[in-house]
């Protein structure tokens, strides 16, 4: 099963430069890595990054990340997946820009 996480450009460019990340400031503060699944991720770009452009959609697969991967109840009940230690570049399946398109993301075909 994939799952995805949303990077600002300067946080996917970070990432890509040193070869592993701990997050973003709020997975920082949280202690862990936010992800969502397909189904969810729609919602947390509306949520967390809502009007931002220049933001990189990077899918990784669930079951790779091991014991450091928890799914925890988070947003309305629903179980969320959580990464517990950095992710490293090599993780990263695929990439994809998420456009802001008439005040939305446009996410990719390859998701569906």
């Amino acid at each position: 099963m994939l799952i995805y996480k949303i990077f600002r450009r300067t946080e996917w460019e970070a990432l890509e430069r040193e070869g592993r990340t701990s997050g973003a400031p709020v997975d920082l503060a949280d202690g862990f890595i936010h992800f969502s699944t397909a189904e969810q991720a729609p919602e947390t770009a509306r949520k967390h990054f809502a009007g931002m452009g220049d933001l990189v959609l990077a899918a990784v697969e669930a079951e790779a990340l091991g014991d450091a991967l928890r799914w925890e109840r988070s947003r309305g009940g629903a179980d969320f997946p959580h990464l517990y230690r950095a992710l490293s570049r090599e993780e990263v399946l695929w990439t994809a820009p998420l456009p802001l398109v008439n005040g939305q993301h446009r996410f990719p075909e390859a998701m569906t």
